[in-house]
């Protein structure tokens, strides 16, 4: 076949349309390009979903786990509340109660190992230096059972 252009059409064609015989050249592009945006935007949405997962992890954050398994179930059950808890979970310092209660801990060991006799001569101890003669105002009351 010739590539004729039937004598009732224009002369002048757009370039965007394609000819009898030949591949339509604006598809081809436009199906790149459409693949090209759909792995981008899922790339983005990727790393816009890991956000908060990647702030905890940076900031070596006591909470990282809690934060990745909000991040999970996000994603899962797209309910973006869980999204919206991980990033500010992931944004907030949570205060270090384990360091000082631990050293409590170790101060209280140390103590009570330091005690001479162990811990029966301690209670001991205290029962004698209490006087019997100042027994709390509940024990003195003489309870009747008539």
């Amino acid at each position: 076949m010739s590539d004729q252009i039937h004598p009732m059409a224009p002369h002048h064609l757009p370039f965007y349309l394609a000819p009898s015989s030949g591949t339509d050249t604006l598809m081809v592009v436009m199906g790149v390009f459409l693949i090209g945006v759909v792995l981008w935007v899922g790339t983005l949405y990727w790393k816009l979903h890991s956000l908060p997962e990647r702030m905890a992890h940076k900031s070596q954050k006591l909470q990282f786990e809690l934060v990745a398994v909000l991040g999970l179930i996000s994603l899962f059950t797209h309910m973006h509340i869980f999204w919206i808890a991980g990033l500010l979970l992931a944004m907030i310092d949570l205060p270090d109660f384990g360091t000082p209660l631990r050293s409590i801990a170790g101060s209280v060991e140390k103590i009570a190992d330091a005690t001479p006799g162990g811990a029966e001569e301690a209670a001991s101890d205290v029962a004698v230096a209490a006087p019997a003669a100042e027994k709390p105002e509940f024990a003195k009351k003489e309870h009747s059972h008539a």
